[in-house]
This record gives C-alpha cells, sequence and structure tokens, in this order.
C-alpha cells in the first residue's frame, strides 16, 4: 500500500495492512475519531501502542484492529524483521 501523509485525513475509515505483502509500511496516518487500522498476520500481543487511552485494541485470529477512539497522536509498534516499525496516527 501506498505511504500516505498525515496531512490528508482519511476520516473514520479501516485502514488495512497486510503485514506479509512486500513492500514499504507507511510511516504516518491521520483518521479521523473512530476510524480502525487493521493489521493482518500478526500475533496476540504483538503490536503496541504508546497512548492507549486514545486507542480500542482488540485481537483475534491473527488480526489487530486499532480503533481509534479520541483525538492526539499515537505510535503504533509493529515487529518486523530486522527492527520495529513505528506508525504514527494523527487522530481529528
Amino acid at each position: 500500500m501506498p505511504t500516505t501523509s498525515s496531512e490528508v485525513c482519511l476520516g473514520a475509515v479501516r485502514y488495512e495492512l497486510v503485514l506479509t505483502d512486500p513492500g514499504p509500511m507507511p510511516s504516518s496516518l491521520c483518521f479521523a475519531t473512530g476510524g480502525v487500522l487493521r493489521i493482518r498476520n500478526i500475533g496476540p500481543g504483538e503490536v503496541t501502542v504508546d497512548r492507549e487511552e486514545l486507542v480500542d485494541s482488540h485481537y483475534e485470529a491473527g488480526v489487530v484492529d486499532l480503533r481509534f477512539v479520541r483525538t492526539g497522536t499515537v505510535d503504533v509498534f509493529i515487529p518486523r524483521e530486522p527492527d520495529t516499525h513505528v506508525i504514527t496516527v494523527v487522530v481529528r
């Protein structure tokens, strides 16, 4: 998927990342409150955020849904060889 600048806000949509897809992951995203970042092909407890009070997280069957419930900025940490990838999410 293409990199999305935080200057373009996607609204209250679901944005899906499939970790088995080759290619770059976004470094930043912007959602309206209620937007969801869905991450596929990940284990339980592997995705973390720096501001849990802004996110409602749900894991099931290799999929993490991060619903952004309050405005602010959240860093999402996704383990990816050889490092951890960080996506900065702005919630408006």
